[in-house]
């Protein structure tokens, strides 16, 4: 199953798009991202997709509770997870709405690029854990 980051604005260079980089690096080819324009519409979600935007509204998911999700979406033949990052306004009612599931990295307000490379390591983590990988320690 891929993993596809779809995310508002420009990352640049630094040390958050190292992060990210190490990250996707990490995982093989299974993550992709991609970068929006501020005004960009989101692009058309594949068949065989699920979506997770990410939302200050949304649940506050646990390492092991993201990986749950993600593992019955695989096993239930889901080709690809797109997790939608938003600008500083967050997403439309109409988009979370619409969404498998709406994901909150914490109630705390992180920084656009934290954000990003936060939720790369997030998606690793999740995917470790069902490689039964040591990485993760509970």
């Amino acid at each position: 199953m891929k993993l596809h980051i779809l995310a508002r604005g420009r990352i640049g260079r630094g040390p958050e798009a190292e992060l990210v980089a190490r990250y996707a690096k990490r995982l093989r080819g299974v993550l992709t991202v991609t970068e929006l324009g501020e005004q960009a519409g989101w692009p058309e979600a594949p068949a065989s997709c699920r979506t997770i935007v990410l939302d200050e509204r949304g649940r506050d998911l646990s390492s092991a509770q993201l990986a749950e999700s993600l593992g019955r979406w695989r096993d239930a033949g889901i080709r690809e997870v797109r997790l939608l990052l938003g600008a500083a306004d967050g997403h439309e009612p109409a988009m979370r709405d619409g969404a498998d599931l709406v994901w909150a990295l914490g109630r705390a307000t992180w920084p656009h690029l934290l954000a990003r490379a936060m939720l790369a390591e997030q998606l690793y983590r999740a995917m470790t854990i069902l490689e039964g990988h040591p990485y993760h320690r509970e």
